[in-house]
C-alpha cells in the first residue's frame, strides 16, 4: 500500500515539515520503507541513523529505523549528535546511505530527514523520486535489524585531529542548545587555552535563543559573554551544528565570506592554485581575495547539496555559503560541520601573529545589504527569474546566472535575485564600495522587480 507525503514537505536539500501538521511518524516510517527500498534494489544492506535534540526526533528516529528494518535493512543507530556525525559514520564506516532525524535551524515544531547515499548527498530529483516511490507503494520486504553504534567519541577524536596550535587563546561556545551541544563540551577539552561553553545542554525547546547564527539578535547573549570574558573569540551554531556563526573579540560578526576569507588564507598556502567554491549570495571581496591569494575562486548555486557535489566534481578543498555552511575536502571528508570548521578556524588562530579582531579590522570590505527575503508565490518565483533573465539579455550587462541572476556593474556593484528553492520567497542581495553606489545598485535591482510587478522590500 502506498503512502503520500505532504506535497511541502518534499524539499530540494532535504526533507522539512510541522510535526502534527505536515509530518508524522508514518511519514518517517514510509521514508525509511521507501530509502530502505531502494538501497536493497541496488545491492545495498546497510544504513547509519541518527537523530538532533528535538523532542520529536527520538519517535521520528524510531518510526524511521521501523520502516528500514522492514525492507531488509542493517541500521546502525549511532545516536543522538549533530548531523556532522551522522555524515562522519557513514562515511567512516562505508555503509551504503544515512539518514539524519533533524529539524535543522527551524522551530521547535518543525523536524525532517538529512539523506546520504553512500559518501553522496541525496537531494533534488533523488527525493522527489523517493516520494514518488512512496506514493506506488514500491516497497521491497525483508527482515533487518538495527544494532547500537557508539560514535561520539571517534567522532570528537576525528574533528580535533586536524588542531594544530597551542598559542593559549579564550573562546565562548555556544551551541544554542542545539544537537552540537554535548560534542562542543567534549571537544573543547582537547584545546589549549581556557574556553567556556553557553547553553549547551540540548533542550529542543531552545529557550535562551533561536539556534540559526546568521541572525545577528541570536548572537547577542554570545557578544555579551565574550565581551565579560574578554574572550578573543565566540562560536555558534545552528540546531543540528553543519552551520557557524563567529564573532571576534571586539564582537563584530564575521558573516560566511570573511570566515571563507581567513580560511582559504590558511588552506591556499598548502594547496596554491586550488579551487575555492562560495554560493552565489558571498561577497565580490572573497572572491577577488581568492584570487589574490593565488587561488581559483568558483561562484556556485547556494545550497548544501550543491556545493558538496560541486566539491567533489572540481576536486576543491575548501567551500563555503553565507549560510554558514563550510566544507573542507583537504584534510576532512568535504562534508559540512560546524564543528570541525571551528577547531579549523581556532587553530588558525592559534598561529596568527595578530589578534582576530585585528585581522577584522584589515579585512577589505564592501557595503552591502542584508540578504532580503520577500513572499513570491512557488509557481511564480522561477518566472519572475526569467523575465529578469530576458530582460537582462537585452541590456548587454555582466550577467552571471549560475543561480538567478547576479548582475555586475562597471564599478565593480552587483545586484542579486534568485528563487529559494525551500520556500515560495525571492532572495535578493546588493553590494557596492560606497553609500551612493549602493543606492544606484538598489535602484537597478528595484527596476527590475516593478518590471514583474514587485517591490524591493525595505
Amino acid at each position: 500500500m502506498g503512502h503520500t507525503f505532504h506535497p511541502n514537505i518534499l524539499r530540494e536539500y532535504d526533507i522539512r515539515g510541522i510535526v502534527g501538521e505536515t509530518l508524522s511518524t508514518d511519514d518517517a516510517q514510509a521514508i525509511g520503507r521507501a530509502f530502505g527500498s531502494l538501497i536493497v534494489e541496488n545491492g545495498g544492506m546497510r544504513v547509519c541513523v541518527g537523530y538532533d535534540g528535538r523532542q520529536s526526533s527520538p519517535d521520528m528516529e524510531s518510526a524511521l529505523v521501523e520502516g528500514l528494518v522492514g525492507t531488509g535493512i542493517v541500521v546502525d543507530r549511532i545516536g543522538r549528535g549533530p548531523t556532522p556525525m551522522l555524515y562522519f559514520a557513514t562515511v567512516e564506516s562505508g555503509a551504503d546511505g544515512g539518514i539524519m532525524v533533524t529539524g535543522s535551524h527551524n522551530p521547535p515544531t518543525h523536524n525532517g530527514f538529512k539523506i546520504m547515499r553512500g559518501r553522496k548527498p541525496f537531494y533534488g530529483e533523488a527525493i522527489k523520486d523517493l516520494g514518488r516511490r512512496a506514493a506506488e507503494g514500491a516497497f521491497v520486504g525483508g527482515k533487518g535489524n538495527a544494532v547500537e553504534v557508539p560514535t561520539f567519541d571517534r567522532y570528537i577524536n576525528r574533528v580535533v585531529e586536524n588542531f594544530d596550535g597551542d598559542k593559549p587563546l579564550s573562546a565562548i561556545w555556544d551551541p544554542g542548545n542545539g544537537a552540537a551541544g554535548e560534542a562542543v563540551v567534549a571537544a573543547i577539552k582537547h584545546l589549549p587555552g581556557h574556553h567556556s561553553v553557553i547553553n549547551g545542554d540540548i533542550d529542543g525547546t531552545f529557550p535562551h535563543h533561536h539556534p540559526d547564527p546568521t541572525v545577528p539578535e541570536n548572537l547577542v547573549q554570545l557578544q555579551a559573554a565574550v565581551a565579560e570574558a574578554g574572550a578573543d573569540v565566540g562560536f555558534a551554531f545552528d540546531g543540528d551544528g553543519d552551520r557557524i556563526g563567529v564573532i571576534d573579540g571586539e564582537g563584530n560578526i564575521l558573516w560566511g565570506d570573511q570566515i571563507m576569507m581567513i580560511l582559504a588564507d590558511d588552506v591556499l598556502s598548502e594547496l596554491p592554485g586550488s579551487f575555492v567554491i562560495a554560493d552565489v549570495k558571498a561577497s565580490q571581496v572573497l572572491f577577488d581575495e581568492i584570487t589574490r591569494l593565488g587561488g581559483k575562486p568558483v561562484m556556485a548555486k547556494t545550497g548544501h547539496s550543491l556545493i558538496k557535489a560541486k566539491m567533489a566534481e572540481l576536486d576543491a578543498p575548501l567551500a563555503g555559503e553565507m549560510s554558514g555552511h563550510i566544507f573542507f575536502a583537504d584534510h576532512y571528508y568535504g562534508f559540512d560541520d560546524a564543528l570541525y570548521a571551528a577547531i579549523r578556524f581556532f587553530s588558525i588562530l592559534c598561529r596568527m601573529d595578530q589578534s582576530l579582531s585585528d585581522r577584522y579590522a584589515s579585512m577589505p570590505k564592501a557595503l552591502n545589504t542584508a540578504e532580503l527575503r520577500f513572499e513570491c508565490a512557488d509557481e511564480r518565483k522561477f518566472v519572475v527569474i526569467e523575465e529578469v533573465k530576458a530582460r537582462l539579455a537585452e541590456s548587454g550587462d555582466d550577467v552571471n546566472d549560475v543561480d538567478g541572476v547576479r548582475v555586475r556593474g562597471e564599478d565593480g556593484g552587483w545586484w542579486l535575485l534568485r528563487a529559494s528553492n525551500t520556500q515560495a520567497v525571492l532572495v535578493a542581495r546588493c553590494e557596492a564600495d560606497t553609500e551612493e553606489a549602493l543606492t544606484a545598485v538598489k535602484a537597478k535591482l528595484a527596476d527590475q522587480l516593478e518590471q514583474s510587478g514587485l517591490s524591493l522590500p525595505s
